[in-house]
């Protein structure tokens, strides 16, 4: 089995193991007592985060050891946030941003804060001057993620923090995807990881703050962490965790050229072996390891099933995938398409013929997937040189393979209206006409759903 789902987890280092088995005979006593055991959990703790403090490049007192990277992301915006409530509670966050960050927002706009979302390229990058805009005098916080987990483009995080430097306003930067390969460039406020994303265990998290900046620990408060995260450390999972960043830092040079070009060879082959597919993301300015694509009349849970039952394991950010049957976020604020979405995320020491192994098996997954659809006869009406495409009730690929099998019925400068229910098809249908070089309307209200129009122009 090919494990090429490196962005949500990967596999547990073999340095971390090692570290983990070696400090759980060391490190179970508590730091803060000052007999012999208790003076060796403390030994491990502090040296843990020396280590850590320099993988990041800040001080060892700025660093704090959570629960999870969710946690440290929770816990940095509700704390910078408060520790600031004398300017206001205006917070800004990207439109692709991690769902901790945007749940972290919503709890903020429940509260009475406002929250402004900047939007992104069709790379999914931010452009700082939308930062710029977005500053206010009652501005508390910036958050911006160091690079996206869904489709790997890298943001440019040094030149959004000295926008907001110079507007005296703290940035946070998520960089759970990015911190395995290195350091976070800029001039940051607060920074928040996660281990498992580098080779760590699960549930140890980094929360990094800056010394001079406000901040305000919510909820009970103890002695441990300064402060800021309540409750008894898990010492051997923190020392494993910060064991594997080092490990993993000594590795990245060499592995991110070798990833980069196994992400590359993907990225450059799957349009050649697989008709209808758009690769997302920024092309140069990326992760090495994360290639994002989608592909026309495709169910993306089925998809996922077939590369499965073929050995590899990816995920996706296809609505066809989700109970919601909504597209993911950032697909959506790129305006890609979202459907047949395919994530590939390499770990550190994959492979070149697992790659070539997927790339010989993804033309007939998909092939098979796009088959067993079928595609069913849509119900049709003509009206001049208008057809209208009752697709009510059809969930994503559907609308969209309707639209494709009728298109042709109609004459150079005519219109398509697709009828959908699908809140899909508000990204996909102008998405196919973008692939396809044909003229996408607009959307109007219909008397079931929506109708999307389309123009053929060629």
């Amino acid at each position: 089995m090919a494990y090429f789902d490196a962005a949500s987890a990967t596999p547990l280092h073999p340095v971390a193991r090692q570290a983990l088995l070696a400090s759980l005979d060391e490190g179970w006593a508590d730091p803060a007592r000052l007999y012999r055991e208790g003076r060796k959990a403390r030994m491990l703790l502090d040296a843990a985060r020396e280590a850590a403090a320099e993988a990041v490049g800040c001080r060892a007192d700025e660093v704090v050891f959570t629960p999870s990277g969710t946690r440290a992301v929770h816990m940095g915006i509700a704390g910078a946030l408060a520790g600031r409530r004398r300017v206001g509670r205006h917070l800004i966050v990207s439109a692709v941003e991690h769902s901790c960050v945007l749940h972290s927002a919503e709890v903020c706009e429940a509260e009475g804060g406002d929250v402004t979302r900047v939007a992104v390229s069709r790379t999914g990058a931010v452009d700082p001057s939308g930062y710029a805009r977005a500053l206010r005098a009652d501005t508390a916080l910036a958050c911006l993620q160091s690079a996206n987990h869904e489709v790997g483009t890298v943001q440019p995080v040094a030149e959004v923090a000295e926008v907001c430097r110079a507007a005296g306003v703290p940035l946070l930067v998520d960089a759970a995807q990015s911190l395995g390969w290195g350091p976070v460039e800029g001039d940051w406020s607060l920074l928040a990881a996660s281990a498992h994303k580098w080779g760590g265990p699960s549930g140890v998290g980094l929360l990094v703050v800056r010394k001079g900046v406000r901040y305000a620990a919510q909820g009970p408060v103890d002695e441990r962490e300064s402060g800021r995260a309540p409750g008894f450390e898990n010492i051997p999972a923190v020392v494993a965790a910060v064991a594997s960043l080092r490990a993993v830092r000594a590795e990245a040079d060499r592995e991110a050229a070798r990833l980069g070009e196994l992400t590359r060879r993907i990225r450059d082959r799957v349009p050649e072996l697989v008709p209808d597919v758009e690769v997302v993301g920024d092309a140069g300015r990326r992760l090495p390891g994360i290639v994002t694509f989608s592909c026309l009349y495709v169910d993306g849970e089925a998809l996922l099933h077939e590369l499965d039952r073929a050995g590899f394991s990816v995920s996706s950010g296809s609505s066809c995938t989700s109970g919601t049957l909504t597209p993911s976020h950032v697909l959506k604020a790129m305006g890609v398409l979202s459907e047949g979405n395919v994530r590939v995320s390499l770990p550190a020491g994959t492979a070149e013929e697992d790659v070539e192994r997927f790339l010989r098996v993804l033309p007939r997954a998909v092939a098979d997937v796009r088959e067993k659809l079928g595609a069913p006869v849509p119900v049709t009406a003509v009206r001049a040189e208008e057809l209208v495409v009752d697709s009510l009730g059809k969930r994503c690929p559907i609308p969209v393979i309707e639209l494709a099998k009728v298109f042709g019925e109609v004459p150079v400068g005519g219109l398509v209206r697709v009828l959908s229910d699908d809140e899909a098809a508000r990204l996909d249908i102008p998405a196919w006409c973008e692939m396809r070089g044909q003229q996408y309307v607009g959307e109007e209200p219909a008397e079931q759903g929506t109708a999307y129009l389309v123009r053929r122009v060629s």
